[in-house]
């Protein structure tokens, strides 16, 4: 049975976000966690890992008699959608202001098991 975890109103990009999102979707978890690891892209990797590991707790919660380390997780699914923009004003020269937008996302992720439960019993 799958998991759901979800981050709202994650302060940065969601067009960077969405870029390692698809490095993350369809992996194994233990390797979309070293995915996220190494990234040249560190901030948006913390975010993007506590959310994989917050799902891994999940599908654990929802299938307490099944074993995470037998189980054969991957994220199944892995959406980035935009969240709230902020507006500010920035000075620009003679007398003008540029509007300067501060963008923001909200990842849905789904955890999975490869071992369908009938095959487990």
């Amino acid at each position: 049975m799958e998991a759901k975890a979800i981050l709202r109103n994650c302060p940065l990009s969601p067009r960077k976000m969405r870029l390692l999102a698809d490095q993350v979707r369809g992996q194994r978890v233990e390797m979309a966690l070293n995915i996220l690891q190494w990234n040249q892209k560190p901030t948006y990797a913390i975010y993007l890992s506590k959310l994989v590991k917050s799902g891994i707790a999940n599908w654990g919660n929802v299938n307490s008699d099944a074993r995470i380390e037998d189980s054969e997780l991957y994220v199944k699914s892995i959406m980035v959608d935009g969240g709230f923009t902020m507006k500010r004003l920035r000075t620009a020269p003679q007398g003008r202001g540029y509007r300067m937008r501060k963008r923001s996302n909200h990842v849905t992720i789904v955890i999975d098991s490869k071992i369908s439960n009938s095959e487990e019993v």
